[in-house]
């Protein structure tokens, strides 16, 4: 229902583009979402089954850890199951790239610097270009290299911006050039500095992360505030939220994240109000209800849950479907912005979610037809 306005407006930063698989990162593509799998990757059968809850969350891209050759070897398996790209997750052994490469992987995450000698850099380098992979170089905060340590005292953005160009040369001096960077930490201030100012001295794209950022829902504050910066200030070409959570809660949490911002526009967006004394229903559970059985939607679309109507009308005119809560257990409901009907308290929940599917139905109707009517224009 909002419409665009100067002030809703975003100016990304201008990257490259590089390509994860079937997925562009950069360039104006839209900000892809990631997330990692928790499972251990040997176990092919556990990690596809979690992969599929994070696809249908709607991860862009899924990050899957390779520490051993049992790993790797199960990593054919899970590439070819799997509906999004696939990336391999490597630290130190080269071989471990060497192999997830050939297996399938769309993209490595390395870090030159620690895979070894310039021959094995070489090497990798050699598997991705074989094999259509891209890189990304992962620097972080926890694990700066021990001469960039004792230069700069502690982990700082001057010092995990220059790691990161440190990395970049490795790369480029092998004429590797389909790469993408992140420079993370789980102190927020310094993360935010240390993209502004890699931002400023690369063209590449750019992942963007608070590492280690905690819990559910300290996790998710942390990384709201920080990624979120970093994406009003239009830097930021690829998301993953991390969290000590279930994957598919980090991509829900990032969707969220994009869509506050305008930049992504997947599924239901909620507008409900914290509720007080006032409330004709109670809209604490009945959000949380609508919330879990409105996951299976990815139509964009607004709904509006306001308890009474002292705001209510006016946060309904602005969204697709609205429910204000009205006297003696009947509720107003609101269609495209219009007081529609009313609805009796005991079935609401069920009407709001038969209201929402129906609308989805319909959006994506129209989307067919004119999708059907643009192809037979063009025959």
């Amino acid at each position: 229902m909002s419409e665009i306005r100067p002030w809703r407006t975003i100016l990304r930063r201008e990257s490259r583009q590089i390509m994860v698989g079937k997925v562009p990162v950069g360039g104006g593509a839209p900000i892809s979402v990631q997330t990692m799998t928790n499972t251990l990757t040997s176990n092919a059968k556990a990690t596809i089954d979690q992969i599929r809850r994070c696809e249908d969350a709607g991860a862009d891209i899924v990050r899957v850890s390779c520490p051993d050759v049992e790993s790797t070897a199960a990593l054919g398996q899970i590439v070819r199951a799997a509906n999004v790209p696939i990336v391999a997750d490597i630290h130190f052994h080269y071989k471990r790239a060497l192999e997830a490469a050939d297996a399938g992987a769309a993209c490595l995450r390395i870090n030159p610097g620690n895979i070894g000698s310039s021959e094995r850099v070489a090497e990798v380098v050699r598997a991705a270009k074989a094999n259509g992979c891209s890189i990304r170089i992962g620097v972080n905060a926890g694990s700066l290299e021990k001469d960039l340590l004792e230069k700069y005292g502690e982990p700082c953005p001057e010092a995990l911006v220059e790691s990161a160009l440190d990395h970049i040369k490795l790369l480029q001096d092998h004429d590797f050039h389909e790469y993408k960077v992140a420079v993370k930490a789980s102190d927020v201030f310094l993360a935010v500095a240390a993209y502004m100012g890699l931002a400023e001295a690369v063209d590449c794209p750019l992942h963007l992360g608070i590492t280690e950022a905690g819990g559910l829902i300290g996790g998710t504050v942390k990384s709201s505030i920080g990624i979120g910066n970093l994406l009003w200030a239009g830097i930021g070409d690829t998301i993953r939220v991390s969290l000590s959570a279930e994957p598919e809660e980090e991509v829900r949490v990032g969707y969220e994240i994009l869509k506050s911002l305008g930049l992504r526009t997947r599924g239901v967006r909620v507008v409900s109000c914290p509720s007080c004394a006032r409330q004709g229903f109670d809209v604490i559970r009945t959000v949380a209800a609508l919330e879990e059985r409105l996951q299976h939607i990815k139509t964009p679309m607004s709904v509006s849950v306001l308890g009474c109507v002292v705001n209510g009308p006016g946060e309904a005119r602005e969204t697709d479907i609205g429910i204000t809560g009205g006297g003696a257990g009947k509720h107003m409901v609101f269609l495209s912005g219009v007081t529609d009907h009313h609805v009796q308290d005991a079935d609401m929940l069920d009407h709001i979610v038969g209201l929402v599917e129906a609308k989805a139905a319909e959006i994506e109707a129209g989307a067919s037809v004119s999708m059907d009517t643009l192809h037979g224009k063009a025959a």
